[in-house]
C-alpha cells in the first residue's frame, strides 16, 4: 500500500525513534508499505518517521542512483556498489573519510534541495528484515543516502546543516510546505492545522 509522505512541520519528523523487536506489530507489512512508497515517489531510502512511525527502521536502494546516472555523473560512481537493504535499529559506528558535498533533497521537503556535508564513510551496525545483526561499511553516495536516512531516525533534517543564510533563504518554501501548499504526484501527510 502507498502511504502518504509526513510533510515538513509534522512533529513525527522531529522525535527521536524508538528501538523494536522482531514481534513489533506488522513489521513487515509496514516494510512492503515503505518500499511501495518509496518507489512510487522515486525515493532512494525512505524512514519510518516520513510514513508517520517512529521506529528506529529506514530503507535504502541506490541502484537506481548507480545505474541511472547521467554520463557526467557515471565517472563519480563507478566504484560505487549500489545496495538495497533493511535496516533497523541501526546504529553508527564509525564516520571516516574526508567530508564531502553533495546536493540532497527529501521526500518530505519536496522541491527543496541543497549542498549538504556528510562524511565519506561510515560503519553501521544494524539488523535486517529477519532481525540478523550485521555490521558493514558502506561509502560516498551509499554512505550518504544512509546518513539522510539515520538523521530521519534521530530527529534531524537536511536543512538543519545548512547556515542561518540559507535557511532564511527557504523560509517562505518551508512555510508553504507545512501549510499543504505545495504540488506533488505523492500523498502527503501535512501538520494538523
Amino acid at each position: 500500500m502507498i502511504l502518504p509522505v509526513v510533510a515538513f512541520g509534522h512533529p513525527t519528523l522531529r522525535k527521536v525513534c524508538v528501538p523494536i523487536t522482531k514481534d513489533y506489530p506488522n513489521l513487515s507489512e509496514i516494510i512492503s508499505n515503505m518500499w511501495e512508497t518509496m518507489y512510487h515517489t522515486n525515493g532512494v531510502g525512505l524512514a519510518a518517521p516520513q510514513i508517520n512511525q517512529t521506529i528506529r527502521l529506514f530503507i535504502v536502494d541506490t541502484v537506481q542512483i548507480v545505474e541511472g546516472a547521467d554520463v557526467d555523473e557515471k565517472e563519480d560512481f563507478k566504484d560505487e556498489k549500489p545496495i538495497k537493504k533493511v535496516f533497523i535499529n541501526p546504529e553508527i559506528i564509525e564516520l571516516a573519510g574526508d567530508d564531502w558535498k553533495y546536493n540532497e533533497g527529501c521526500l518530505s521537503i519536496p522541491k527543496v534541495r541543497e549542498d549538504v556535508m556528510r562524511a565519506e564513510e561510515v560503519t553501521l551496525k544494524y539488523q535486517d528484515e529477519n532481525f540478523d545483526c550485521h555490521t558493514e561499511t558502506f561509502d560516498r553516495i551509499t554512505a550518504r543516502v544512509i546518513l539522510h536516512e539515520f538523521d530521519h531516525i534521530e530527529g534531524k533534517l537536511f536543512i538543519d546543516y545548512l547556515n542561518p543564510l540559507k535557511k532564511r533563504m527557504i523560509k517562505s518554501k518551508l512555510d508553504d510546505i507545512s501549510k499543504g501548499r505545495v504540488r506533488v504526484d505523492y500523498r502527503m501527510l501535512f501538520p494538523k492545522k
